[in-house]
């Protein structure tokens, strides 16, 4: 397996990635959040073991920015907090599996690779790309024909969702829950409003609608 430990203290990453590498593993080290955020996002790993109290970004936000990002990486997040409450907020903040310090290796090996018998899941491709609209879910960044289109972070929430479903149509009540994490209609225009401001940012300059409305169904994406 590749393995990434972030972790600040130099005795215990020296202990864990020693362990790890004689058991046949590749590791890949990091001493603080933020460098690890950069390396687990550049991919390619199995699984990462991350401090929750990291310097520059600690661990708890650090496995949240990569659920953000759609990192789905299986997570092993060490601590020395122990609390009930603390374990809950790990694993509700994306963290696959929590562990105590102090810790025998033998465990750590085996939820390792208890993780890593864990159905792959689907990693969605950093970059969305339909038509002459290319969208950068990382950077934040949309282009149409190549020029630069600003997005609040509602309207790019919405413009994402539709760029992973280029040939179907979303319905209202798809967009409530997934853009705005409703389970319920709000009674108000806020789809309709949102999807407005959008479609004149994302326009703006062209003749044709990027945006097809659906009577009666929904929204989705115009073909070319």
């Amino acid at each position: 397996m590749r393995i990434l430990i972030v972790e600040d203290d130099a005795e215990t990453r020296a202990f864990i990635a020693r362990g790890l590498t004689e058991a046949g593993n590749q590791v890949t080290v990091s001493e603080d959040g933020r460098d690890g955020l950069f390396k687990a996002t550049d991919g390619g790993f199995d699984a990462i073991v991350v401090d929750r109290m990291l310097p520059g970004l600690d661990g708890l936000s650090m496995v949240k920015m990569l659920r953000a990002a759609h990192n789905n990486t299986p997570v092993l997040m060490l601590t020395a907090v122990s609390g009930v409450s603390d374990r809950v907020e790990g694993l509700e903040g994306g963290a696959d599996d929590y562990l105590v310090k102090p810790f025998a290796f033998s465990e750590l090996a085996a939820r390792i690779v208890a993780l890593g018998r864990r159905p792959a899941a689907q990693v969605e491709p950093s970059r969305l790309a339909h038509a002459d609209i290319e969208v950068d879910l990382h950077r934040r960044t949309v282009k149409r024909a190549g020029r630069r289109v600003t997005l609040q972070p509602r309207e790019f929430a919405l413009l994402a969702e539709l760029m992973r479903n280029p040939n179907r149509i979303l319905t209202r009540t798809m967009l409530l829950e997934r853009v705005w994490d409703f389970d319920f209609d709000p009674k108000t225009n806020i789809v309709e409003t949102h999807l407005s401001r959008l479609r004149t940012k994302l326009n703006a300059g062209f003749d044709e609608d990027a945006i097809q409305t659906v009577r009666g169904a929904g929204y989705m994406l115009r073909e070319r």
